[in-house]
This record gives structure tokens, sequence and C-alpha cells, in this order.
């Protein structure tokens, strides 16, 4: 494998929802798949009524392919678990559509939700995976990486519950704007300026992050494991 990111190898990133893949290592997966990494993604939840109707599913869907192909993404994967509502689903249900997609792919390297997260989709999922990734395996992933998530990550109830500290920060100032496009196809989930959710905000974020390694733009991640 070539380039500075090769070392990760296959590469999953879990998300939640639809654009928290995105919001999260989206200039990182931009630079992963330039670097020729093989780099998935699974979007473990999908809308289901009263509050989402097809349409509005299908839209998102299609919103989240766009941006996929943007940025480079080898496959995209369905789960198909009730958004906002695995706290009713039962964990051993969550447990075994993480491991189905872990064991299918073998990745070596796992993107997912960052624990202290406001959503509990978020909680639940990053327990999950953690059950999905146990290293008591024959093949497990030897690295796991928690990212943030904007109007999640940092919303939460400070000396409460865990606070985002990284330690490993990925350069991608030369795949921000690849990051902030494919946030932009997402129509139906970007959201006017002072919002968390607006590229502008994206854009102040990686800013930011890119400062504490003196870099013009960085993603921010807590690791959770490495193993060499």
């Amino acid at each position: 494998m070539t380039g500075a990111l090769g070392s990760f190898g296959r590469v999953l990133v879990i998300a939640p929802h639809p654009d928290d893949e995105v919001l999260g290592c989206g200039g990182t997966m931009a630079r992963l798949a330039g670097e020729g990494c093989e780099t998935h993604v699974a979007v473990v939840t999908r809308g289901s009524l009263p509050e989402f109707d097809e349409a509005t599913v299908a839209g998102i869907r299609a919103e989240a392919r766009t941006a996929h192909a943007h940025l480079g993404v080898t496959r995209t994967h369905w789960l198909d678990q009730p958004a906002a509502k695995l706290a009713e689903t039962p964990h051993s249900t969550l447990n075994a559509a993480l491991q189905g997609i872990v064991r299918e792919l073998r990745p070596d390297t796992l993107f997912i939700p960052f624990v202290g997260d406001m959503h509990l989709d978020h909680q639940l999922i990053f327990l999950s995976s953690l059950v999905a990734a146990r290293p008591h395996q024959a093949e497990y992933p030897r690295r796991i990486l928690a990212y943030e998530t904007v109007s999640e990550t940092n919303w939460n109830a400070p000396y409460v519950t865990p606070g985002f500290l990284p330690q490993v920060f990925v350069d991608i100032e030369n795949t921000l704007d690849h990051k902030l496009q494919a946030m932009a196809m997402f129509a139906s989930q970007v959201r006017p300026f002072p919002h968390e959710r607006s590229i502008e905000a994206l854009r102040a974020l990686a800013l930011v992050r890119g400062t504490r390694i003196h870099r013009s733009a960085a993603e921010a991640f807590v690791l959770v494991r490495d193993v060499f």
C-alpha cells in the first residue's frame, strides 16, 4: 500500500446515520481513497415511519451515494437498523449487524462514532462496534479511531459524560474542499451558518484542528486501540 496512510490498510467507517461519516472523517476518507486504501462506509440506521417517509429516506440515500462517490468510497453498506430507536432494539441485534459487516470486510482500521456523543444511537453503536472488533477473534481491526460529529460530540454534558480529547490528527489540507463539497451534496442535512452543520462551521473546525498540529486543516480522532 502506498501513501502516508497506507498503514491503515482496508478501512471501514461506521456511520450511525447518513452524513455522520462525512462530518467526522470526510477529509480523511478522501485522503485514504486518494492514497489507494480500500475504504468502506457502513450506514447503520434507516429512517422509518412516522418520522421519515420512503421518499425522504430514498432522497438521503441518494445524497449519500453521491457524496461517497465524490470522496472515492469503495462501497457503501446499509445495515437498516431503526434510526433513533436503537435503545428499543435488542442490543444483540445491533451487535450481530456490526459483527456481520466486520466479518465480511475484515477491516484493518475502524472509524467509529465517539462514546460521549449526545445521540444515543451514537453511544450504542460505539459499544457494539467494540463488540464486533473484539481481539479474541482470528482476525480483528488492529486500529480503532473515534471521530467527532458536530452537534453531537460537542453537545455533551461537561465532566458528566466523556469529553472528546483527541490524540490523533490527520492532515486534510489537500482534501478539505473534497469534504466540504461532499457535505454540500447532503442538501437535506446542511444548515445555514451559524448552525454547526453548516459548511462554514465545518471549515472552521478543520482549521482549528489543523492549528493543533501546525497544519492548515485537520480532522481529529480519539485513539481506542492500535496494535503493532
